[in-house]
């Protein structure tokens, strides 16, 4: 460790490392370990260093966003974990209607969008509300309300774990159902460019208001969760399968399932990644037994072997 020390100390700004770093304060599930070493990162070449830093010394690389779609085990992260806050914004007007808006992958959707709002800028409005960042939404082809990030993605410029700058286009990406060729980790993702229009503030405030006051009305936006724990179904509703088995409330230690809406599983102030595991397999498990359909998860699982 001390020799990783020195060396990641050359290359990063010490107020940007942190050893031992609790992941329970930087995933909205509010549980975890620690992350060995945790690291923060704002530039292409500092993520260029510390590829070079992992390859040479054989350490483990994780990547991480707002920490909004994660499970991390309570023994925590061993290597590094990257936090990529690289939140370079440019909107550029193609003609009187297109636009171009390249994002860094640390940029968050929230203030992109609120940002795109006051610009006039039209075609986000259905993801407004998604917690994470960027990069995150890209790599698991993030969606709501009939729009998912696919729909408006042109290009992304990333990284092979060599350090070799890569831009895929869209049909690249494979862009599927919360799903994408990121996550097999050869790539890290460094800026997304989009293709939105011009519209108009006010409809634009509207939309966004009332996409808000659906989350509000049907999302336990009051508890620390990972937003909707599972993915729907081609031909089900997951939820609503999860309810018919009699589960809303039921709880394993601190974690406990939505009584606002089945598909969440939130963090009632004491659960450990543990607590959230097993009841994500206990559902899975029930919903098998009662329905003989296989429910998958949507929030991705780091250092747990299921």
């Amino acid at each position: 460790m001390e020799v990783l020390k020195t060396e990641l100390e050359k290359l990063i700004a010490k107020e940007n490392i942190r050893y031992n770093e609790p992941m329970s304060k930087h995933t909205s599930f509010k549980t975890g370990g620690n992350a060995e070493v945790y690291v923060i990162v704002k530039t292409e070449e500092q993520i260029k260093k510390i590829l070079e830093l992992c390859n040479r010394n054989n350490i483990p690389l994780y990547i991480i966003g707002n920490g909004s779609n994660l499970l991390i085990s309570d023994e925590g992260i061993k290597g590094i974990t990257l936090k990529i806050e690289i939140d370079n914004i440019e909107i550029r007007e193609i003609d009187k209607n297109q636009v171009i808006v390249t994002a860094g992958a640390g940029v968050k959707i929230m203030g992109l969008a609120q940002m795109l709002k006051e610009r006039q800028i039209t075609g986000f409005e259905e993801l407004a509300g998604i917690p994470g960042t960027i990069g995150g939404a890209n790599r698991m082809n993030a969606g709501a309300y009939g729009k998912e990030m696919k729909d408006i993605i042109i290009e992304t410029r990333c990284i092979d774990k060599n350090g070799k700058i890569k831009i895929l286009n869209n049909e690249m990406q494979k862009l599927t159902y919360r799903e994408s060729i990121f996550k097999n980790d050869k790539y890290i993702i460094l800026e997304t460019k989009l293709r939105l229009s011009k519209g108009n503030k006010k409809d634009i405030e509207e939309k966004m208001q009332n996409y808000l006051n659906q989350r509000k009305e049907k999302q336990p936006l009051d508890c620390p969760s990972a937003g909707s724990t599972f993915k729907r179904g081609e031909d089900f509703v997951t939820a609503q399968l999860i309810d018919e088995c009699g589960l809303k409330g039921y709880s394993i230690g601190g974690a406990k399932i939505s009584e606002k809406h089945a598909g969440f599983i939130i963090n009632k102030g004491n659960a450990t990644s543990k607590d959230i595991l097993d009841l994500i397999e206990y559902t899975k498990k029930k919903v098998y037994e009662k329905f003989k359909i296989k429910i998958e998860e949507e929030i991705e699982i780091i250092g747990i072997d299921k």
